[in-house]
């Protein structure tokens, strides 16, 4: 048997398992994914994870329930040595090892991207993991029940304080979401005030949602506005020291919470611990039909496909033009991926990738969206309930499906969540303290989660 090797188990490497799953004929190969993780996670709908609206085991796809006859390996691939067909795997727990492959698929996926501002590590958190968005969720709910019982000033202000810093899809439906949360929680505390509540969105270019038209991008700022939203665009954050904001407008806050959603970046086992050949901007670089590419032609055995991969985009009239790392076409690459390596596999030519675009939607929070196909754009309640029916037919299996829509039928029915488990990031607290309190002089956010990488990267989006 062939040992297929896929390494990362993100939309690309879990479709491509997935598929290959059902298509592979007994003992013609045998599949591999290694990831740190034991889930996929459904990253469009973290902002909803963030403001109560989805569970959050709802939205990661277990690999051992759905890749029932695939191998899993527990652990971080640190090299991927083509020359040798080996991937050295960092596992939590005992010493690195080596996995020998025949064929490697390089889905590895992408990291946050950071910039080397001062206090940013210290204080903010990304959102691209589950455990992000369950972090930001239990932070807003416990900093109204923390700032109900102050007085009127400086610190309850704080406490009440969000910044959102990038103005993608991750930022705005994030930014929207919590928005919408805080609105509602208000509703809840008569202790407290609307202009106790502040939230900042921050974006360093002159608009944002780049992906949607010029003007369906400034009704979002307008609209965002008119709920209170305090949006900086053409800002850039200069400093974040002890959760003081200072922006390059000469804009000074003090800010609770920092939500970094300012871009990707490859993950570091591509960009610097491979010999496969790389594009300028540090990405595995592909031919149109996903089979890795170098100066002297296509690499054999290797293939690549999602966020990690400089893949054309044959659908763009601009020559040159990449794929744009995003869930739609990584979801659509792993599936072609798998049946274009099976295609090689028994002989016959793979096909090249074209998907043109089926438009975008976005969440504004809670009954508030936005869809945009070509030249029709659907606002307000509308877009929102295309928004959701997209995703909730995108979310893989009938059995996560099914989960997510129960949650918003519970939701309509009784009403958004708003039960706090920050607790759970201490869970030994009352059992060592013995039940008594002990009080925080300031509301700090849980360092990065271990195996979650940082990138420092001065370079744009690809």
């Amino acid at each position: 048997m062939r040992e297929i090797v896929i390494v990362g188990g993100g939309y690309a490497g879990f479709y491509t398992a997935w598929k290959l799953e059902k298509r592979l004929r007994p003992g013609e190969a045998r599949v591999t994914v290694i990831d740190p993780r034991p889930s996929m996670t459904y990253q469009p709908f973290l902002p909803e994870v963030a403001a109560g609206s989805v569970e959050a085991r709802h939205v990661v796809i277990s690999f051992r329930r759905h890749l029932r006859r695939t191998r899993l390996i527990a652990g971080a691939a640190t090299r991927i040595d083509h020359a040798s067909h080996t991937v050295r795997v960092a596992p939590k727990d005992g010493a690195p090892f080596d996995v020998p492959y025949d064929i490697v698929v390089v889905t590895a996926g992408a990291v946050t991207r950071t910039f080397p501002i001062p206090g940013l590590l210290e204080e903010a958190i990304g959102m691209k993991q589950v455990e992000e968005a369950v972090a930001i969720r239990d932070y807003i709910l416990t900093a109204f029940d923390r700032a109900s019982v102050l007085p009127p000033g400086p610190e309850r202000r704080r406490l009440l304080t969000v910044t959102f810093v990038g103005g993608g899809f991750s930022g705005v439906e994030g930014f929207g979401e919590t928005l919408s949360l805080a609105h509602d929680l208000l509703k809840l505390y008569p202790e407290l005030e609307p202009d106790d509540v502040a939230f900042h969105l921050v974006e360093a270019q002159a608009r944002i949602l780049p992906e949607v038209g010029e003007r369906p991008g400034r009704w979002v700022v307008e609209h965002l506005r008119s709920r209170g939203g305090r949006i900086h665009l053409e800002a850039q954050m200069v400093s974040v020291v002890d959760g003081h904001v200072v922006l390059s407008t000469g804009d000074e806050y003090d800010t609770g919470l920092i939500v970094w959603v300012a871009g990707n970046a490859a993950n570091p086992v591509v960009t610097s611990h491979t010999d496969l050949p790389l594009s300028a901007r540090g990405y595995v670089r592909v031919r149109a039909d996903l089979r890795v590419e170098g100066d002297d032609g296509i690499v054999s055995d290797a293939w690549a496909a999602g966020d990690d991969a400089a893949v054309p985009d044959l659908a763009s009239s601009t020559p040159g033009a990449l794929t744009v790392p995003n869930a739609q076409h990584a979801v659509r690459q792993g599936m072609l991926l798998a049946t274009n390596l099976l295609a090689v596999l028994r002989g016959r030519e793979p096909k090249d990738y074209v998907h043109h675009s089926l438009g975008v939607v976005a969440t504004l929070g809670l009954g508030r969206g936005i869809f945009q196909y070509k030249g029709i754009v659907i606002k307000g309640f509308p877009g929102w309930v295309m928004h959701r029916g997209y995703h909730v037919l995108a979310v893989p299996s009938w059995e996560r499906k099914m989960r997510v829509l129960l949650v918003w039928l519970g939701a309509l029915l009784g009403g958004r969540d708003i039960a706090s488990l920050g607790s759970i990031t201490e869970p030994r607290r009352a059992f060592v303290s013995g039940g008594v309190p002990s009080a925080s002089p300031r509301a700090t956010l849980l360092t990065p989660p271990a195996g979650v990488a940082r990138v420092a990267d001065s370079e744009g989006e690809r």
